[in-house]
């Protein structure tokens, strides 16, 4: 067995710093990540029977809880190894996955009767795909579609390799037997996978002749939004107005009326109401542009 392993079954003498509490019949292990895989498998086995017998919160617990996370890093590390090449630190995964080992031995129980890796490793696991999920997409989508966006790369690989071309998207909703909407929905979710900035530089010459950024060429610019502080100050001043005055405006503006036939309705003429209508536009340009309305 490993030589970090002190394998004296008499009470060990080390205590918790000042209390001179005996931590009890365990194994005394100076380095327990240092401990073979092999080995942790069966140290492992009395520690969980120790854990159970501890009160929680005891510096014994937190003793036998402390080696068995220690000793079964290896299994963390292993687990991270499949993940490898995805483009993040392994230790950002190891720091990911210890939160899965945590968690299984906080769980683990040996009337279970099954390996305590067997156990750890779909924790460990599920952390690091959760940790791919909630940080790796650029825009949050619902977790079904983020497995549906492997499974559809996959679907599309194995029949763009058959058919030596790509995939219509109802050979890809065959394949996969689902329907032909669920793969479009995934086809639009997998553009959140990756994002990239509007500054981003393009090859090619900007409009002008300089270096070109992704900004140039998306978007447009939306003229009516110069118009939303215009209505937002406009308001407030339409509600003053007399109600003839805003029956007038809704004729002539909304309604499209002239001004003869505005006439018409109100039992005046033609003039009077172009005067009307020049008078309650004064009021209201006066009102949103203060003195530079006068000018």
């Amino acid at each position: 067995m490993n030589t970090a392993v002190n394998r004296s079954k008499t009470a060990i003498a080390r205590t918790t710093a000042g209390t001179g509490t005996e931590i009890g019949v365990l194994p005394g292990i100076e380095e327990p990540r240092s401990v073979a895989p092999r080995d942790a498998r069966e140290l492992s086995r009395q520690f969980f029977q120790r854990l159970a017998e501890l009160e929680e919160g005891t510096h014994e617990y937190q003793y036998a809880r402390n080696t068995l996370i220690e000793m079964n890093m290896s299994l963390v590390r292993f687990a991270a190894g499949r993940f490898r090449g995805r483009g993040d630190e392994m230790e950002d995964l190891v720091q990911t996955g210890m939160i899965g080992l945590i968690k299984a031995i906080d769980r683990f129980e040996l009337t279970r009767e099954v390996e305590f890796t067997s156990f750890a490793l779909p924790y460990i696991v599920g952390e690091i795909k959760r940790f791919f999920r909630d940080t790796t997409w650029a825009v949050h989508v619902p977790r079904r579609l983020q497995e549906l966006r492997v499974e559809l790369a996959k679907a599309r690989e194995e029949l763009g390799s058959r058919l030596d071309r790509e995939p219509t998207v109802a050979e890809l909703a065959t394949l996969m037997n689902i329907p032909e909407r669920e793969v479009i929905e995934a086809q639009i979710a997998a553009n959140g996978y990756n994002s990239s900035s509007l500054d981003a530089a393009l090859t090619g010459d900007g409009p002008e002749g300089g270096e070109a950024v992704l900004a140039d060429f998306i978007g447009v610019e939306e003229d009516g939004l110069r118009l939303v502080e215009d209505f937002q100050s406009l308001a407030p001043l339409m509600a003053e107005l007399g109600e003839r005055d805003r029956e007038i405006l809704h004729m002539r503006f909304v309604e499209e009326a002239t001004q003869a036939e505005i006439g018409e309705r109100l039992g005046c003429s033609q003039m009077h109401v172009s005067r009307l209508i020049k008078r309650i536009i004064a009021r209201l340009r006066e009102g949103m542009l203060g003195e530079l309305g006068c000018a």
